[in-house]
């Protein structure tokens, strides 16, 4: 919003200097985001008169002038405007002064052979106006050499500032002026009306339909009105702001938004069909031919205004083309309404509508405004246009906005860090309008003025019907007490300066500061970085692609389908990262980037009528070729690396990875003979792993090698709290021994190991395999796994016969588990 500083001093009495006017808005909460003095760019420029005008020599169209500034010297001018002529006066800027309207700085020269010293300026040169036919003609009695800003009257600051969306009273000149004279800043003055006597019944009535379209509506005509342009004065303050004047009456209308917060609108009386003016909402099929040159399709969820025959208006919002008032007007209905904010903001917000009314009805506006601002409109129309009143039409009720709240004085210093006298926290709230109903030592209670419906008011959020009615009747008092006494807490600490408010820590609820993140949080964070450190770059992707993609990964049911889609192409909720990760794969390779390692932590959906509708997921996905090194060649990823992957994130995790089992079930877009899952147990799954399906890699259009994996956070098990004791350092050294074992190829090598480990649990610290063998050395469907197990002993060193004891238990574990041999 904007408004000018005198347009501020007709509402307050004060002294202060713009500078501490800016100042102290922003320390009360009224953001100032700039301000702009026309003095300052056109202050260098002077009023002049041309002593003579002739024809240039060289130049059918320019005038060649000689031009006395007032300060004793004459300067030559060339000018190409037509009503360039001897003894008029006008607006001169000389060599170095910057030009508004073009954004030039005005240089001395020569102009087809006639040196031009000056510039004779038009109202569009000087940014007042889109005025370019000819340069400004200024009355005869203009005083020479003066600056032309003191002649216009121009040496008027505008300031803007930013309003939050709780403060719709701090959307008027009136109610800026309110808070200055609140934080001492001088004294708002009064704004008394005179009643305007009616002189003839209205010819318009209202009535409401609907309650939802309108509460309270007032209504007012002024017949035999001229309807022309506004004076001077009243254009020159709307033009400062950044308004276009149209005419008198709508003029005077957006005089009264601006000034008081309270939005009016005039229909033309002769061009409403009826007596009658309807408050309803808008009907299936209605439009609206609005003042903005534009057409809207209209809702039912609209509130409108209607005559016999047509919607007139899109009530708190804008007007209709048709019943608007033009110079040929000579009767207007001045309508003057409260309106739901709610519903004005979802209407303007359907329809893209952006309007200065719009913007304080759903901020919410005073609702015991509205006679008075009726009457002062009528009588400034009268003033301005003529004419006499009729009667008021008026068809609703004055809402019961009449509330209290109630501030315990020791509650500044609790919220707000600031210790202040109780008497002074009276006088903050008094200054600002909200009057003592009763006080004591402790506490003050106060009656809430009208206009700030911000304080005390009845909150936005309703309450969950789920809760039991005891149970929500306690919440809704408490709600009620304390919003409200939180509201006067911040009008207190506000109108001294939020500049002034001390910094106070927030109590400290232990010495050690508690975890900044829940273990499922920590447990992400992990992951990621240990994926990172693995070489992979971390992804953020949609949790959304195209329904075909995600068929490829998964089920698709409807539940999981997006009703409004971002793009038509992102309309199913994904059933694994892994999806996303393949599809940025595939971009990068047909751009030439093939060798790619991805992750991303994020959501894998499911069905929501299961038992978990969302699971986190860290999911990694390589492609390509892994990165040359001088240890070994570079080759196509497989299986294995993406196995290795999963395994890190779970032993970084603190999964116990002897407990960790290898199946062969892995999802279908998995290669059915190159992937697994990891399961601890029959029932948990931790993760699975594998190279994508050859029908995935080619509908994708992946060229080479791809590998994935997804680990599920959520089953991994939060580790146990166990006290930290002395570290398990054995005295005695660990024995390692080789076996090699010949096995059906179908036995799976974890089943051996597995067997391995259980054969002297007391002994046995570490089994691991490291090689595999088949060929044609061996006997057809037999393959060699290798195994080394590590003795550890902890009483004593262990005797020749104590590790061929050992050795033969791990020999006989296997073969009866698995079936193995033991080679020769």
């Amino acid at each position: 919003m904007k408004f000018t500083l005198s347009w501020l001093r007709e509402h307050l009495d004060t002294d202060a200097t713009l500078d501490r006017i800016t100042t102290t808005l922003s320390a009360i909460g009224i953001e100032v985001e700039g301000v702009h003095n026309p003095a300052a760019e056109l202050g260098q420029f002077r009023i002049a008169r041309v002593i003579e005008a002739a024809q240039h020599p060289n130049a059918d169209r320019l005038r060649a002038l000689r031009v006395d500034a007032g300060d004793g010297r004459e300067y030559s001018v060339v000018c190409g405007a037509p009503n360039a002529r001897t003894g008029m006066k006008g607006v001169l800027a000389l060599p170095g002064a910057f030009i508004p309207g073009t954004g030039i700085t005005l240089k001395q020269g020569e102009i087809r052979g006639v040196k031009s010293e000056a510039m004779m300026l038009s109202a569009r040169e000087m940014g007042l106006g889109d005025d370019h036919s000819g340069i400004v003609d200024l009355p005869e009695d203009a005083p020479l050499g003066a600056r032309y800003v003191d002649y216009a009257g121009l040496d008027d600051p505008v300031v803007e500032i930013k309003v939050t969306p709780n403060r719709g009273d701090a959307l008027s000149v009136r109610g800026i002026a309110r808070d200055l004279a609140a934080a001492g800043l001088g004294t708002l003055k009064p704004w008394e009306v005179q009643p305007v006597a009616p002189a003839y019944p209205t010819p318009l009535r209202w009535t409401i339909e609907d309650r939802r379209a309108c509460t309270w509506v007032l209504g007012r005509a002024v017949r035999g009105v001229t309807n022309g342009p506004s004076p001077k004065w009243l254009q020159d303050r709307l033009t400062a702001i950044g308004l276009r004047p149209i005419n008198a009456l709508v003029d005077v209308t957006n005089f009264f938004t601006f000034a008081f917060g309270r939005p009016l609108h005039v229909f033309d009386v002769a061009k409403v069909a009826g007596d009658t003016l309807a408050m309803r909402m808008a009907r299936p099929g209605e439009e609206l031919p609005a003042l903005n040159g534009k057409t809207y399709t209209l809702t039912e969820e609209d509130g409108v205004i209607a005559d016999a025959e047509r919607v007139e208006a899109l009530g708190g919002v804008i007007g209709g083309e048709h019943s608007g008032c033009d110079e040929t007007t000579t009767e207007c209905f001045i309508e003057c309404a409260l309106f739901d904010p709610v519903r004005i903001a979802q209407s303007g917000r359907r329809h893209d509508v952006r309007t200065d009314a719009r913007s304080r009805f759903e901020r919410g506006i005073d609702p015991a405004l509205l006679p008075k601002a009726l009457e002062a409109a009528t009588r400034m129309i009268i003033e301005l246009c003529g004419g006499e009143a009729s009667e008021v039409s008026e068809a609703g009720a004055e809402p019961a906005w009449a509330r209290e709240a109630t501030l315990r004085f020791d509650r500044v210093r609790d919220l707000g860090g600031l210790d202040l006298a109780a008497q002074e926290a009276e006088q903050r709230l008094t200054r600002l309008g909200l009057c003592t109903v009763s006080r004591d030592a402790e506490r003050i209670t106060v009656a809430v003025p009208p206009w700030r419906n911000d304080i005390a008011a009845h909150g936005a959020l309703s309450q969950d019907p789920s809760l039991p009615a005891d149970r929500a009747r306690v919440a809704a008092e408490g709600c009620a007490a304390i919003e409200a006494e939180c509201d006067l807490v911040e009008e207190v600490l506000r109108l001294g300066g939020l500049d002034a408010v001390p910094p106070v820590s927030l109590p400290v609820a232990s010495p050690v500061p508690r975890p900044a993140l829940t273990p499922k949080q920590a447990r992400a964070a992990l992951a990621r970085r240990v994926l990172a450190s693995r070489g992979m770059q971390d992804c953020v992707t949609y949790g959304f692609l195209a329904r075909e993609t995600a068929a490829l990964f998964g089920d698709t049911p409807d539940s999981l389908r997006l009703e409004n889609p971002i793009a038509s192409d992102l309309d199913q909720m994904r059933p694994t990262p892994v999806a996303s990760l393949a599809m940025a794969a595939a971009r990068n390779s047909a751009r030439g980037f093939g060798d790619v390692a991805l992750a991303e932590i994020g959501g894998a959906y499911r069905d929501p009528s299961g038992p978990t509708s969302q699971l986190a997921v860290a999911a990694g996905l390589r492609a390509g070729m892994t990165a040359p090194s001088w240890a070994a060649p570079a080759r196509a990823v497989d299986w294995l690396d993406a196995k290795g992957d999963a395994l890190a994130v779970l032993m970084a995790l603190g999964v116990p990875m002897a407990a960790v089992q290898v199946t062969a079930d892995a999802p279908g877009f998995y290669h059915p003979g190159r992937s697994g899952v990891l399961r601890q147990g029959p029932k948990v799954v931790l993760a699975t792993f594998g190279e994508l399906h050859p029908k995935v890699r080619g509908t994708l259009d992946i060229p080479g090698a791809a590998v994935a994996f997804e680990v599920f956070l959520d089953a991994i098990a939060e580790p146990k709290k166990r006290r930290k004791g002395v570290p398990d350092l054995p005295a005695f050294q660990p024995l390692r021994r080789d076996f090699a074992f010949l096995v059906d190829a179908t036995v799976p090598a974890e089943a051996l190991l597995r067997a391995a480990r259980g054969a002297d649990k007391a002994l046995v610290a570490d089994v691991t395999l490291f090689d595999r063998y088949a060929g044609d050395k061996l006997p057809e469907g037999k393959v060699s796994l290798a195994i080394q197990v590590t003795l550890q002993p902890r009483e004593r060193t262990l005797t020749d016969a104590e590790i061929e004891a050992a050795g033969q238990k791990v020999v006989a574990a296997v073969t009866k588990a698995t079936g193995a041999v033991l080679r020769g």
